[in-house]
């Protein structure tokens, strides 16, 4: 019985830190899911811009701004949809990136 709740338990816990996939637009933490605040600035600017202060790259989802982990790939797709794998930190709220990749 002991054996049998030991191995559940471990077996759940390797369930939940598999990767997932999540989808979104590379934004900052800043500005989140709008950027008006940069007044005729593009989204990819903004974001950029608010990354070189002290934002950080995230994923909008379209509902939840998820930070990344990664702090050095979202640069190339900032302000663009992409596919993010890896595992999320409910917690605080922080996507442990595996990799990420434009999404169509």
């Amino acid at each position: 019985m002991k054996r049998t709740i030991l191995l559940t338990l471990v077996s759940t816990g390797l369930l939940a830190a598999a990767d997932q996939t999540f989808t979104g637009v590379i934004t900052d933490t800043m500005c989140g899911k709008s950027h008006e605040m940069m007044g005729g600035q593009s989204d990819e600017k903004c974001v950029a811009m608010c990354v070189k202060g002290s934002s950080q790259y995230a994923l909008f989802d379209g509902k939840t701004v998820l930070r990344l982990s990664d702090q050095k790939t979202p640069a190339k797709f900032a302000a663009k949809r992409v596919k993010v794998t890896g595992t999320l930190n409910e917690k605080t709220q922080t996507i442990k990136v595996s990799s990420m990749e434009a999404a169509n």
